[in-house]
């Protein structure tokens, strides 16, 4: 069994990004894949390397954000944009696990979705950034950006658009192969 874990850069309940996460499971028959979606990301402490330096132990949180990332064959980051960039909660998310390399040669996809046209492309191209500098492994079919996202879901946060279901499903198959 293949285990995907799934990261939201939102903390709204109602995102439109965690929704998208939420409804990958259903979008195909995937066999033999566990998907599970990370909730901590608001319980993280700000990043310092005092607090995860030699002799220091990381807070509980972090150490099961590490454990989480080490279990997963595969990971999924779908982020809003904020301000052309990533939010801060997961950036500190990220921080985080630099100096552990829990990234390493991780299989990773990376997704933006944005109501803008241009799908949140600049907190994508900065995430696409600093996950290969912690040597993630991410290929062009395992980057997506989705603009105008508002009119590919509906008030429940289900994917009604076709092509972004299609897109989703490609993106999931080239990132476990």
């Amino acid at each position: 069994m293949k285990k995907i874990l799934c990261i939201s850069g939102s903390l709204r309940p109602t995102s439109t990004n965690t929704n998208i996460l939420r409804a990958i499971p259903q979008l195909a028959a995937w066999h033999n894949i566990s998907f599970s979606l990370y909730e901590g990301l608001d319980k993280l402490p700000y990043f310092s390397p005092e607090l995860d330096g030699e002799g220091a132990s990381p807070a509980a949180t972090v150490a099961d954000l590490r454990a989480q990332l080490k279990a997963a064959d595969a990971v999924i980051v779908c982020t809003p944009e904020y301000a052309f960039g990533v939010p801060g909660v997961l950036k500190n998310a990220l921080d985080w696990i630099v100096s552990s390399g829990e990234f390493v040669d991780k299989p990773t996809a990376v997704i933006s979705a944005s109501p803008m046209m241009t799908g949140g492309d600049k907190a994508n191209a900065s995430l696409v950034q600093t996950l290969k500098v912690m040597t993630a492994t991410i290929t062009k079919d395992t980057i997506l950006t989705i603009p105008t996202v508002r009119t590919k879901m509906d008030a429940n946060g289900n994917i009604i658009d076709d092509n972004l279901k299609a897109d989703l499903i490609k993106m999931v198959n080239s990132l476990i192969k």
